[in-house]
């Protein structure tokens, strides 16, 4: 996919024909809404296409003020925005070949950007999960409002990945050393630990979303802070953060260079954190814990586009580097969705076998900067 200039507007192309994506405008506010519950609205490739295509048309269309972004939901089951990118998908696609997982990662990183650069208010509704491939369709929105059903999470370690689709970008600008050790363990944040963390802006009861949905759409609301106020005149507290109590213990290990000093760090540390972590970090990856620190370091001066441009090399050598079963991402959703056994063989399977050498050739790009497939970010 190129990246696209704010194009005029076009008549809106039938997004219900596969019912995965649902756009409408009420009043002056396009409503996009995620409709793919089964698969707690996991990213497809059409999804992407349609959530780019839309928000163009809106971009460039005097008549929509602002947009907000919601997941279908479930009756009698807990919410989700989105849970992340259809990894099933990706499993397939990788050990057949299959050039529609490069497109899903390329457009995908483009939609990651034109959210975060969009020209009009756009609110992400995290109501639910909100992981992987849902935060990066959230985190660039001019106000992310999360309930007390909000579970945040960049949880791509458990699978052989890295945080992508910005994360490195978003992550590494976390409070302290807490981006670090959210790349690194996966862990999921409530409402409190994500406002406190800088991943979310206000907190709203879920019961009160209706009314504020439906205010929205009624006031034509046209700047980022008239959309602020709205929220803010029904937020209520997240309550008490436990990311609180956790915060000098997490700067003390993940401030360290290498992650065998961090792994160590843990080790000697007798306290419940610092055992729960490393037993964390244990079940994941090394060369892939690994990776993520060198990508939030590195990250952390970088442009979101230069962010973005390194993680589309990441995540393409994240199946080429060792292609089919080999892949760490590849056998790390085999364990966990395909045959469910929890057990991935990693390579190496110890912290302390990870080989610097292996680690730096993901930061090597595949494309010279010419034909770079996010070249155009800027």
């Amino acid at each position: 996919m190129s990246v696209h200039p704010f194009a005029p507007p076009q008549p809106l192309p039938d997004l219900c024909a596969a019912g995965h994506v649902r756009a409408e405008v009420r009043g002056r506010i396009g409503f996009l809404t995620l409709n793919r519950p089964g698969a707690l609205n996991a990213l497809s490739l059409p999804m992407v296409r349609d959530l780019t295509t839309v928000l163009l048309h809106w971009a460039a269309d005097p008549a929509v003020l602002a947009v907000v972004l919601q997941g279908q939901g479930r009756e009698g089951k807990p919410p989700a925005l989105c849970a992340g990118g259809d990894i099933r998908f990706f499993h397939q696609a990788a050990l057949a070949g299959d050039p529609r997982l490069e497109d899903f990662f390329t457009e995908e990183y483009a939609l990651n950007h034109l959210i975060h650069r969009y020209p009009k208010p756009y609110v992400a509704v995290m109501d639910g999960i909100t992981m992987g491939g849902g935060m990066g369709i959230s985190q660039g929105a001019s106000l992310r409002i999360v309930t007390e059903h909000s579970r945040l999470a960049m949880p791509e370690t458990h699978i052989g990945l890295f945080p992508d689709v910005g994360g490195g970008w978003f992550l590494s600008r976390c409070p302290g050393h807490v981006g670090e050790y959210l790349a690194m363990t996966g862990e999921t944040l409530g409402a409190a630990e994500a406002i406190e963390a800088g991943l979310a802006d206000v907190a709203v009861r879920a019961a009160d979303l209706p009314a504020l949905l439906a205010r929205l759409g009624s006031d034509g609301l046209s700047s980022p802070e008239a959309v602020r106020a709205c929220a803010e005149a029904v937020a209520s507290p997240p309550g008490v953060s436990s990311l609180a109590a956790r915060r000098e213990a997490i700067d003390l290990h993940f401030s360290l260079p290498t992650l065998a000093r961090i792994a160590a760090s843990l080790a000697a540390d007798t306290g419940d954190f610092a055992r729960h972590t490393l037993a964390a970090l244990h079940k994941r990856s090394p060369l892939m814990l690994a990776v993520a620190l060198e990508q939030i370091r590195r990250a952390r001066t970088m442009t979101l586009a230069d962010d973005l441009r390194m993680e589309r090399d990441l995540v393409r050598h994240c199946f080429h580097l060792r292609p089919g079963t080999a892949s760490e991402t590849v056998e790390g959703i085999r364990a966990l969705v395909i045959d469910k056994d929890h057990h991935p063989r990693w390579n190496p399977s110890h912290l302390d076998g990870v080989v610097q050498a292996e680690v730096d050739a993901f930061f090597v790009s595949p494309w010279p900067a010419h034909v770079h497939p996010l070249r155009a970010l800027a």
